[in-house]
């Protein structure tokens, strides 16, 4: 059997799944099979579906598998390409020509890298072959000036390519990330994967579409699709937060309105830690789930707790919300024609007006998600790595 794979189970040491990633089928010898079916004869042979009998005998975390990371040279991509790799499974990554500088240092470790781009529907097909598993992490994120055709083509058309390789390359399970911002302000804290979707902007627009696309072609090619929504992933080699950080380290960080809004961090070790379950787990096939921190706060408390971390004081200065709002929305509207960072604009301030805080009870409960990092210990951990990069 040319390109199999063979797996002895630990319950059973004669007895062998043998699995061809070609196949649909696999074979179950028992010799001793009058220890599992009594009244049967000893050379008893079974074909059972793949899929469906692995759930049944042996979860896919117990099996090193060729997975593909899109993504892999961004901060969450990237952390979740090594942790699979340090696991023992044979990693791929989707890199882009111009961001190949940045893949050596997985290359380094390993890990495979397939030339190509989202866009390119060739090329996504290429490095999908013999793939089991594909986590489609890569989308673009917010940027300033960036039309709406950008999201389209690269959140939604490079899902469809996504989902269209891994079908044709008979892909166990494509794990879609998402993101949380699809709920939009969070009306009555915490929200569950059932809450009201209200995306605020065009990413989280197209993420939610990406999402909904996913879904629908896995249901019409048969390929087990499952979606995670992270919630603010932060940790060392992010920089997103940077801003925030520095802000209440100079003592110059604003804040708006009361800091009552609830916000949710997640550290990036955790969100990877989410996604991998989402990919290992047999019955998460077909669900939702929302990936966040063990816990939530009020949006003065975070910053308090960042304050303490960095030995600061808090900030001091408090302004009224809606008139910088409308200063952002003037800062946009003449700036963004020009493809001009704004100094101000209106997702700035929503940040301190909008609601973030989720229940993570599904993910718990179905996939044992359990997520370790406290927010102080993340924190501490962030600005340790900050200062070593000379950034704080």
């Amino acid at each position: 059997m040319a390109g199999a794979h063979v797996f002895i189970l630990s319950d059973a040491p004669r007895a062998f799944w043998v699995a061809s990633r070609r196949s649909s089928a696999v074979s179950l010898t028992l010799p001793y099979a009058h220890r599992y079916n009594r009244g049967h004869p000893a050379n008893t042979f079974a074909t059972l579906s793949a899929w469906t009998r692995l759930r049944a005998h042996r979860p896919a975390s117990a099996l090193p598998m060729n997975v593909l990371v899109t993504g892999a040279t961004g901060f969450t991509g990237g952390h979740l390409a090594r942790t699979l790799q340090r696991r023992g499974h044979q990693v791929r990554a989707l890199v882009r020509p111009r961001s190949m500088a940045k893949a050596a240092p997985l290359e380094a470790l390993g890990i495979n890298i397939a030339p190509g781009d989202l866009l390119d529907a060739d090329s996504v097909r290429q490095a999908a072959r013999d793939i089991d598993i594909v986590y489609h992490v890569a989308a673009t994120y917010r940027e300033a000036g960036q039309p709406a055709s950008a999201y389209i083509a690269i959140n939604i058309d490079g899902t469809r390519h996504v989902m269209q390789a891994a079908h044709a390359a008979k892909v166990q399970r494509v794990v879609h990330t998402s993101t949380a911002g699809v709920h939009g302000h969070v009306e009555n804290p915490p929200a569950n994967e059932d809450a009201p979707l209200a995306p605020g902007d065009e990413y989280q627009r197209t993420k939610l579409k990406a999402e909904q696309l996913a879904q629908q072609l896995g249901k019409e090619a048969g390929l087990d699709v499952v979606v995670a929504r992270p919630v603010g992933i932060y940790g060392p080699e992010d920089t997103r937060f940077l801003k925030m950080f520095r802000g209440i380290a100079r003592g110059w960080f604003p804040m708006l309105g009361p800091g009552t809004v609830f916000y949710h961090l997640t550290y990036v070790d955790d969100v990877v830690d989410g996604l991998r379950r989402c990919g290992e787990t047999p019955n998460a096939a077909g669900r939702t789930y929302l990936i966040a921190g063990p816990e939530y706060t009020t949006l003065a408390d975070l910053v308090d707790a960042i304050a303490r971390a960095l030995n600061a004081d808090p900030p001091k200065l408090r302004l009224p919300v809606w008139p910088v709002w409308v200063a952002g929305a003037l800062c946009e509207a003449v700036c963004v024609p020009f493809r001009i960072e704004p100094p101000l604009y209106r997702r700035r301030v929503d940040f301190y007006r909008k609601s973030r805080a989720f229940d993570i009870s599904r993910a718990r409960r179905e996939i044992g998600y359990s997520p370790a990092v406290h927010l102080d210990t993340g924190i501490k951990r962030t600005i340790a790595w900050y200062r070593e990069q000379g950034l704080l």
